[in-house]
């Protein structure tokens, strides 16, 4: 594959997408591609594009890296954006590189506008070690489909236009243009699977079968089209037993075949975009959170999300922050914004008639409460546990819903009840309390 054919290919592949997010790490791959779509928007005009590059800090020559890509943006004239993340210390089954490549995601998804779709540098190349990865994790159809030139990544797209290019194409190019690019030495650190796969296992490979990354691609490439056939076939029965908040009811798999309730528990977790759990996960969400016992609480974390039945439903959450002991005081003049994504809290809309606090008391937003509590309509006490159970508050919520407080007395939790000391008294006007979840769309309730 000459230049010029590699432009065309990257050209048709972008023909519908005008408004480009680039991950730029400065390496060989990336800085190709950013120079083949700086010169297809000079003759083309049709391209916005910006660039994104993450500073993970797990390098010593990360700020130099910074530099070098800020650089060549600024003589290509492309806006870019550098986003420092930390990889979170507690490492799971992939090891820092899976850990490492889902808060880049994280960080990329942070930068996207509405009207973006990311574009990555990833290749023929890395299709082939993604692919043996996954057959070494025993994965299935849908692991051995490995990447895809075009995916939905939440309410973006995500494009890979040099999936059809091997990696000594791409440096052709590089070599034409006389481009330069950052040689990170951790790529050749034989202790990362990929790396050795890259240095070690796939030349071998390449020297006996010379098509063989083709192959590996043709592989993947037919496993996807198995994949997307099981989509067409599953999605009506998938539909069927998705709630109005697409959790998943749990009676109507124990009626399907065990390889349909698989299939249907990994085309529902790919609803959300989270990372494919291992054939053993997919035995233990099953054995022990769906089919335990039902005065239980059980959940199984997947990176960084989490699945929870309640009320014979299976539900697919974010991992959340503990809110026990934050105490926020209002002043009620502005809206009050509330943490972990839970939105924000309105005085004077629509929402909770409550009794107005006295000007001598300090309203507060707490989370979690103990004790008894009497609420309105009602002659006697019970203790939250069971009011939370009565107006069927899942568990992983009871630590999240607002309460008011006047000083330190309970008012309300905003969305459920309000207690007898917050019932609004004759002849004086309501405050009106309004909890707007929607404010932060990445609430994680």
């Amino acid at each position: 594959m000459d230049t010029n054919r590699l432009e065309t290919q990257v050209l048709h592949q972008l023909d519908d997408y005008r408004n480009l997010l680039i991950a730029f790490s400065g390496g060989l791959d990336s800085t190709v591609l950013l120079h083949l779509l700086v010169q297809l928007r000079q003759r083309q005009q049709k391209f916005h594009l910006r660039a994104v590059h993450v500073h993970h800090g797990l390098s010593s020559g990360a700020d130099r890296w910074m530099d070098h890509c800020r650089r060549q943006c600024a003589v290509w004239q492309v806006p870019i954006i550098v986003q420092s993340i930390q990889v979170d210390d507690h490492i799971g089954d992939g090891g820092i590189e899976a850990a490492a490549r889902a808060a880049r995601y994280a960080a990329f998804s942070e930068t996207l506008k509405a009207d973006e779709s990311l574009i990555v540098a990833q290749h023929l190349d890395d299709q082939s070690e993604t692919f043996l990865l996954a057959l070494k994790r025993g994965s299935g159809p849908s692991g051995l489909s490995s990447m895809a030139a075009c995916r939905h990544l939440s309410n973006n797209i995500l494009l890979r236009p040099l999936l059809g290019c091997s990696r000594r194409q791409i440096k052709v190019y590089a070599q034409k243009y006389k481009l330069s690019w950052i040689e990170d030495k951790s790529n050749y650190d034989p202790r990362f699977d990929r790396n050795f796969l890259r240095l070690q296992v796939l030349p071998l490979l390449n020297k006996r079968w010379p098509h063989f990354i083709s192959s590996v691609a043709r592989s993947a490439s037919l496993c996807a089209e198995q994949e997307e056939l099981l989509d067409e076939l599953l999605v009506d029965q998938l539909h069927t037993l998705l709630s109005k908040n697409n959790a998943l009811e749990i009676e109507g798999l124990r009626r399907c075949s065990l390889a349909c309730r698989f299939a249907l528990l990994r085309r529902w977790i790919a609803l959300h975009n989270v990372t494919m759990p291992s054939r053993n996960q997919l035995v233990h969400l099953w054995n022990e959170v769906a089919l335990s016992c039902l005065d239980a609480s059980p959940v199984i974390q997947l990176g960084n999300y989490q699945i929870r039945r309640f009320q014979g439903l299976l539900y697919l959450l974010p991992l959340m922050a503990k809110l026990h002991g934050i105490c926020l005081y209002w002043s009620r003049t502005e809206p009050l914004t509330l943490p972990d994504g839970l939105g924000q809290i309105i005085s004077g809309k629509e929402g909770f008639y409550l009794r107005a606090p006295k000007v001598s008391q300090k309203v507060s937003i707490r989370f979690g409460a103990k004790g008894n509590i009497r609420i309105i309509g009602r002659v006697h006490s019970r203790p939250i546990k069971k009011l939370w159970q009565e107006f069927i508050v899942p568990p992983w919520m009871r630590h999240r819903i607002p309460l008011i407080y006047y000083d330190e007395q309970l008012i309300a939790a905003l969305g459920v009840f309000i207690c007898e000391e917050g019932r609004v008294l004759k002849k004086e006007p309501p405050w009106l309390v309004h909890w707007d979840q929607n404010h932060d769309l990445k609430k994680k309730c």
